[in-house]
């Protein structure tokens, strides 16, 4: 009777570990998207990170260059990665963080889907992070996925 409570106790203690884990996966998510999109719109602003040894495909460096054209359309994306970055990093209007990223990020999955294909395993973890927030924080978005809203119902 004595091994039954021993393995008892450390089948539990075996699944509480797990759940303990599971609960962080969200933070780690949310500081890892957080981290990739504060470095990377920084870099936007003030080229830290050294360009790529390979040559950008045509395709990839002419929409670059027609966003750059613009004169501010890669100021605001770069703008936004950084407040998303912050916003994710502080843990402050997460939903409406991942919201703000949602058409960066698949603007960043088509750039490199039909104009730069080497960047592909970047993209997807960029995808699969996002993805995950937004399953993760998805209570807070029901409010905004009703069909047939009514103005000032609560």
């Amino acid at each position: 009777m004595g091994t039954e409570t021993t393995l008892n106790g450390n089948v539990t203690g075996a699944g509480q570990d797990t759940k303990s884990l599971a609960r962080h996966l969200p933070t780690v998510a949310r500081v890892l998207t957080g981290l990739l999109f504060f470095v990377f719109g920084l870099n936007g602003f003030l080229n830290f990170i050294p360009p790529p040894s390979e040559p950008i495909p045509e395709g990839a460096m002419a929409f670059s260059a027609a966003l750059m054209k613009t004169g501010y359309m890669m100021s605001l994306i770069k703008g936004t990665e950084v407040l998303v970055g912050l916003l994710l990093l502080t843990n402050r209007f997460v939903p409406l963080a991942l919201v703000l990223l949602a058409p960066v990020t698949v603007n960043i999955v088509a750039f490199h889907a039909f104009l730069a294909p080497s960047g592909m395993v970047m993209t997807f973890i960029v995808l699969a992070l996002h993805l995950y927030l937004a399953w993760a924080y998805r209570a807070a978005y029901r409010s905004v996925l009703v069909a047939r809203a009514v103005p000032g119902a609560k």
